[in-house]
C-alpha cells in the first residue's frame, strides 16, 4: 500500500485579479517624468510623483529602476512590492489566484516583485531572488524574466 494520496482534478479556473486603475492625473505625471531625458531629473520628478501619490505602485517601479546602486533599487522595490501586495488584499486576493502581466493595471505590481527579484540577485540574495522567480511564475504562468516590458 502507498503512502501517496490521491490528486483531486478540479475544472475550476484560478481566479484572475486585477488593480483598479490609478489617477489619471498620477499616470499622466508619470508619462510625462519618463519622458525627460536627464536621468537625474526624471528620478527627481517620479520621487515628486511619489510623494503625492505614495501608493502608485508604476512610480515604485520607475523609481526602483532609476536607483542609484543596487540596494537603493531593492529597498524601492521592496515598497512597491509590499503596497501591491496590499493592493491585491484590498481587492479580494487571499493569497493565491493569478495576476497576470496582460492587465496593464497589474504591471506596476509586477515589474515592482520582478524587480526585487532580479536586484536580490544581483546583490547575492539568492533565497530572495528564488522566492520572487517562483511567486512571479505562480502569479502569472506565462512570465519569463525581461520578456514582460
Amino acid at each position: 500500500m502507498s503512502d501517496s494520496h490521491p490528486v483531486e482534478l478540479s475544472s475550476q479556473k484560478s481566479p484572475e485579479f486585477v488593480l483598479p486603475s490609478e489617477d489619471p492625473t498620477a499616470i499622466k505625471a508619470l508619462d510625462e517624468a519618463r519622458l525627460l531625458d536627464d536621468k537625474t531629473s526624471r528620478r527627481d520628478k517620479v520621487v515628486e510623483i511619489l510623494v503625492r501619490w505614495p501608493e502608485f505602485l508604476d512610480a515604485w517601479a520607475e523609481i526602483g529602476s532609476l536607483g542609484r546602486d543596487p540596494i537603493e533599487m531593492y529597498a524601492a522595490y521592496r515598497v512597491g512590492y509590499h503596497r501591491g501586495l496590499d493592493r491585491l488584499r484590498q481587492n479580494g486576493w487571499r493569497g493565491s489566484g493569478l495576476v497576470r502581466w496582460n492587465a496593464p493595471h497589474n504591471l506596476g505590481f509586477l515589474r515592482c516583485l520582478e524587480g526585487l527579484g532580479l536586484t536580490a540577485q544581483e546583490i547575492g540574495e539568492t533565497a530572495e531572488y528564488e522566492r520572487c522567480m517562483i511567486f512571479l511564475k505562480q502569479l502569472d504562468p506565462m512570465y519569463g524574466p525581461k520578456n514582460n516590458e
